[in-house]
């Protein structure tokens, strides 16, 4: 067992995926930023300000998982290099408008939910309920990120 009675095997492969979402995370993030520097045309402040709200809660959710993996007594991943090498989010590049950064947004939303599901079902065999509720919450508000990025596009 580790420092908090989590059974050791498993919470070392709850941090290798955790790692793979802080991965996700990062690139995500300056993608985001990207978009807020970047974006033109006659929505550029509704969606300056929106993608402002987007990466200022990423930041917020890289430190949640980093901390989460220091919790479980690992390293978290921290250069852009591991980061390049484990994300399934790729990097974009001079994205300016407002329908591709939705979508792009969506895709990769796609992404993190997807590894969150992953994650949900190994804390629950972990019985690691900090993962659990951290997972929850994020898949919870993503969901609804998702229908909100979708029907501003229909």
């Amino acid at each position: 067992m580790n420092h908090i009675g989590l059974n050791e095997e498993k919470s070392k492969e709850l941090v290798q995926k955790l790692n793979t979402l802080l991965a996700n995370y990062h690139i995500f993030y300056i993608n985001v930023r990207g978009y807020h520097w970047n974006i033109k045309g006659e929505k550029f402040f509704e969606l300056h300000l929106k993608f402002e709200e987007l990466y200022n809660d990423i930041v917020l959710k890289i430190d949640e998982i980093a901390e989460r993996v220091k919790t479980l007594g690992e390293t978290p991943l921290h250069t852009f290099t591991d980061y390049l090498e484990r994300s399934a989010i790729t990097e974009t590049k001079n994205v300016s408008s407002g329908n591709e950064a939705i979508g792009h947004i969506l895709a990769s939303l796609k992404q993190l939910l997807v590894l969150q599901r992953e994650l949900l079902t190994l804390s629950a065999e972990a019985e690691d309920e900090g993962t659990n509720a951290l997972m929850s919450d994020y898949i919870r508000q993503q969901e609804k990120m998702v229908w909100m990025y979708n029907a501003y596009l229909s």
